[in-house]
């Protein structure tokens, strides 16, 4: 099974991660794409600003992976996240999973995004229109 795993502070390509997953032995390639929203409950978002303890993070999504691999026959997995400020409606976050099913696939995306939030070292500062900003939780959450 191949994986690309990366944070980095460049904008994230999906074209470029659905060349990586593209398999010809897969029958499911599902990706997941996390932005920047608008609205906050009540409050309007300028933007996003990310930041993570890089080498636990990466450490922690490969772990990830391994768990997700033991569950499901995954051919191909990509989850990047981006650090730095995100502006409204780009993506911060990219996992994309390729197997040779569509169940398969959706449900280690799922897996992966979901236990990504919970448990790896990135942090999210949310800066509002009106100039205050708010820390979001001591990992990443929605």
């Amino acid at each position: 099974m191949e994986s690309w795993i990366d944070i980095h502070s460049d904008p994230l390509s999906v074209d470029d991660v659905y060349a990586f997953l593209a398999e010809d032995e897969g029958g499911g390639i599902n990706i997941f794409i996390g932005t920047t929203r608008r609205v906050t409950g009540d409050r309007r978002t300028k933007l996003l600003s990310y930041e993570a303890h890089k080498s636990m993070a990466l450490k922690e999504i490969a772990s990830l992976i391994g768990r997700a691999k033991n569950k499901w026959p995954l051919l191909k997995v990509v989850v990047l996240h981006r650090i730095g400020d995100v502006p409204i409606a780009e993506a911060s976050v990219i996992v994309g999973v390729a197997t040779s099913h569509r169940s398969e696939a959706f449900e280690a995306t799922r897996f992966l995004i979901d236990e990504l939030k919970k448990t790896v070292q990135i942090w999210k500062r949310e800066t509002f229109e009106d100039g205050s900003t708010e820390w979001q939780g001591e990992t990443w959450i929605d």
